[in-house]
């Protein structure tokens, strides 16, 4: 008899994710502290005391144990998507993205530790093209998303420009505040300025679309 509440994951999903983070948490300390390169995934798995098998179950790429957060960015975008009510799709994402701001979500959340894991990610250079291809495949992922909220085809290109410079907008506030946390320990405003200006141009720039209109 299941113990769950309806909806909820039962043991063996609660377990599995538990694994599964435990060995991105070992991970992504030994990559900071050695480097990404010097890192095998043999010492991973004997830090984190797991079997190599049982890393590959949960990372197919080496690279996959440094970027685990692809498939929870989707979900929340998803879900703000589904549920926006008399929102636009592009008002929507905006919504989300200054919400998850404010509660300092650890997908826009920086800290020392940010700050030392995009350390590493630019000291390898099997990370730094790992990076680019994610924002590339969550640009296109937004992109389709975007689509299929105004009800337009998945090739329709203001809904690829929409995803474009919304995932630009938050690349370059991020970078922007990340690079101020480095100078001064903190970002202030800097993160929600670029943002907010980086909004400003999309909604104007896909105004009159699908997009930026209500349901």
């Amino acid at each position: 008899m299941s113990t769950s509440a309806p909806g909820q994951p039962g043991l063996r999903d609660r377990k599995k994710a538990a694994t599964r983070q435990a060995i991105s948490d070992v991970a992504t300390r030994l990559f900071v502290e050695r480097g990404f390169e010097n890192v095998s995934v043999d010492d991973i798995a004997s830090e984190a005391d797991v079997a190599r098998k049982t890393v590959f179950n949960y990372f197919p790429r080496k690279e996959d144990l440094v970027f685990d957060r692809e498939e929870e960015s989707v979900a929340l975008v998803r879900h703000a998507l589904a549920g926006r009510g008399e929102q636009s799709p592009v008002a929507a994402f905006q919504a989300l993205m200054r919400t998850l701001l404010e509660q300092r979500h650890p997908l826009l959340r920086i800290t020392r530790r940010s700050v030392q894991f995009w350390r590493t990610v630019a000291e390898s250079p099997a990370l730094s093209t790992r990076a680019r291809e994610l924002q590339i495949t969550l640009a296109d992922d937004l992109a389709a998303m975007l689509c299929e909220a105004a009800h337009m085809p998945n090739f329709d290109p203001d809904g690829r420009l929409a995803a474009a410079m919304l995932m630009d907008t938050m690349v370059i506030a991020y970078g922007e505040a990340l690079r101020i946390f480095r100078r001064k320990g903190d970002t202030g405003a800097a993160f929600l300025q670029v943002m907010e200006r980086g909004f400003t141009g999309v909604s104007a720039a896909l105004a009159g679309t699908p997009y930026t209109r209500s349901p």
